[in-house]
């Protein structure tokens, strides 16, 4: 949990390579990230520009059995759009609906 929170706040500071530092950090400790950390550091590499890296970090929670959620994809959406990536956001949608993960009205408006 307090990792989380210090990952949400990077995200709300702007601090997107600490976020994904920290997210690092949990994995050196050997402890467990979970779908939540990963939200937070997706929204704050979408907020930082940094649709690549909210990107592979969606890409590698399979590898760390997490699975990601709504707000996984709509953050990745997200920073796809503002990276004016849009038909790699239009492939997200795809891949939302693939895994049964139900878009809702913030996935439709990112």
């Amino acid at each position: 949990i307090t990792y989380n929170a210090a990952i949400s706040a990077c995200e709300k500071g702007g601090e997107w390579k600490l976020a994904v530092q920290m997210l690092s950090l949990m994995r050196n400790e050997l402890v467990d990230p979970s779908t939540i950390t990963y939200n937070a550091a997706i929204s704050a590499c979408e907020k930082g520009g940094q649709w690549q890296l909210a990107l592979d970090l969606l890409s590698s929670m399979p590898n760390a059995e997490i699975v990601p959620d709504e707000i996984t994809y709509n953050a990745a959406i997200s920073a796809c759009e503002k990276g004016g990536r849009w038909q790699l956001a239009m492939d997200l949608l795809r891949l939302m609906r693939d895994e049964r993960v139900v878009p809702n009205e913030i996935t439709y408006n990112a």
